[in-house]
């Protein structure tokens, strides 16, 4: 079934449709809740809440061509809303904004690290700064959208994004040196 048809049918609540956009993209969302909740289970359930929204939802979808970012929103959403129901962005109230730094020069330019060295690097983050690492990086994600999506100002956003990259820098050049 091409997206328009499968969208259509979604939206008349056909099971077998709702089956199949399932397991088109629950790996997807899983993969970017995880990287926000890194609990399995939670973001298991995380996915399939989204899914449930989705789904009481799509007849608000504008194109079928904007089916998948519009799932990874919900998802993103979802995430972060189980995070603030488990008091887990705390940090968020006790934001404060930082004076403008300007980021390191990178020494290490030439160096390439395994992709599982730096999700561990990512993981071992302060949450205040690998969910915007994270929503930045990986989930492509403007400093603005992220504010606005954590409700902090831009510029405590880009702050602690500077400040997360650089500790993630930090731990990874330790790596180097042992």
């Amino acid at each position: 079934m091409e997206h328009p048809e499968l969208i259509k049918a979604c939206q008349n609540n056909n099971l077998k449709a709702q089956m199949q956009v399932y397991l088109m993209y629950k790996d997807m969302l899983y993969n970017v809740s995880y990287r926000i909740i890194k609990n399995t289970q939670d973001a298991q359930d995380t996915v399939h809440d989204a899914f449930i929204k989705a789904f009481q939802n799509i007849s608000k979808l504008e194109s079928d061509l904007n089916l998948g970012p519009w799932l990874k929103r919900i998802v993103i959403n979802c995430s972060l809303d189980f995070l603030r129901q488990k008091k887990k962005l705390g940090w968020l109230q006790e934001s404060y904004e930082l004076p403008e730094t300007e980021e390191d020069i990178d020494t290490y330019e030439d160096i390439t690290f395994k992709v599982e060295e730096v999700k561990k690097a990512i993981n071992t983050l302060k949450d205040k700064y690998r969910i915007i690492i994270v929503l930045y990086l990986i989930e492509d994600y403007s400093h603005r959208e992220i504010a606005e999506q954590l409700g902090l100002k831009e510029s405590t956003v880009r702050n602690q994004y500077v400040r997360g990259k650089r500790l993630l820098k930090q731990q990874l050049q330790s790596k180097l040196i042992v």
